[in-house]
């Protein structure tokens, strides 16, 4: 991940020789360059922006510190941790566009949460996609983890209810609610989803964003944390990306957290956004 990112940088450091003291008319050269390659990386033109006005203002001539500290600004939000809540069960509701990888991703955390000591229920809230269902029960299955379903075409918030109940009956930690993905410019399916959201008061909203539809993913963000209201991202196939933009764009434009990062298909392949990690990565 991030290797053209990354490659970008490194570009630039080498023709700044490590130093900001460039005639004007070169550095801005360089620096058209740099925008084109950011812009190219699938990153966002207010992130492009933010990192060419911080090289542009920066008194420091050590670049590599000043792309260090706009990359950490960007990044910089409150650290929250969704497996840890006072409520119980803990209701975890996963929206995002049709094919990021909701499923999967729903599976992945059952699995973090059992591999944290903890108990959790899945809903199939997606009721409409063919099949859905039957994926969602695969992967309950293979992970030993309880799902609620009802037929094909019938009310999602009414399965995220059993679900709730079924967890409260049972005493247990989490409910994961799985929905059906949407494309954020068809209001009546928006409409649909904020109504079950208002119904359901979930603790934590999270959109699953596909990182490799790059500045798509910025668009979606906003439309979704603006109709819906997310509380951060799950950013997934991140070990087929090599740009990186939706992480940097989606986290700038929203000012919302990333919690996890999939990398792979396995259910193991989650990791904790880690900031530290991700700026050596790119840098």
């Amino acid at each position: 991940m991030f290797k053209k990112l990354k490659s970008s940088l490194n570009n630039l450091k080498k023709s700044l020789n490590i130093s900001k003291k460039l005639e004007d008319k070169k550095l801005k050269k360089i620096l058209d360059q740099l925008e084109d390659e950011l812009i190219n990386s699938n990153i966002a033109y207010s992130v492009v922006e933010k990192i060419i006005d911080d090289i542009k203002n920066s008194k420091s001539n050590e670049i590599k510190d000043v792309l260090e500290k706009s990359i950490r600004d960007i990044l910089t939000f409150e650290k929250k941790d969704i497996l840890v809540s006072k409520n119980k069960p803990t209701k975890i509701m996963f929206i995002g566009v049709n094919g990021a990888g909701k499923t999967t991703t729903i599976a992945k955390v059952a699995k973090k949460i059992k591999d944290n000591k903890k108990t959790c229920v899945i809903a199939a809230g997606d009721t409409f996609r063919a099949a859905a269902i039957e994926q969602i029960k695969q992967h309950g299955d293979n992970l030993e983890v309880n799902v609620i379903s009802h037929d094909y075409g019938s009310d999602s918030t009414a399965v995220a209810y059993d679900a709730v109940d079924h967890a409260r009956s049972k005493k247990l930690d989490f409910v994961l609610i799985d929905t059906a993905g949407r494309n954020q410019s068809n209001n009546d399916l928006m409409n649909e989803l904020k109504k079950m959201k208002n119904k359901i008061k979930p603790d934590f909203t999270i959109m699953v964003i596909d990182s490799m539809v790059g500045n798509d993913s910025v668009e979606q963000a906003k439309k979704f944390d603006s109709d819906i209201g997310i509380d951060g991202f799950i950013i997934t196939k991140m070990d087929a990306e090599e740009t990186g933009g939706a992480i940097l764009s989606s986290v700038y434009e929203t000012k919302k957290p990333i919690f996890y990062l999939g990398t792979g298909q396995n259910y193991e392949n989650l990791i904790e956004f880690d900031i530290e990690k991700i700026i050596k990565q790119i840098l």
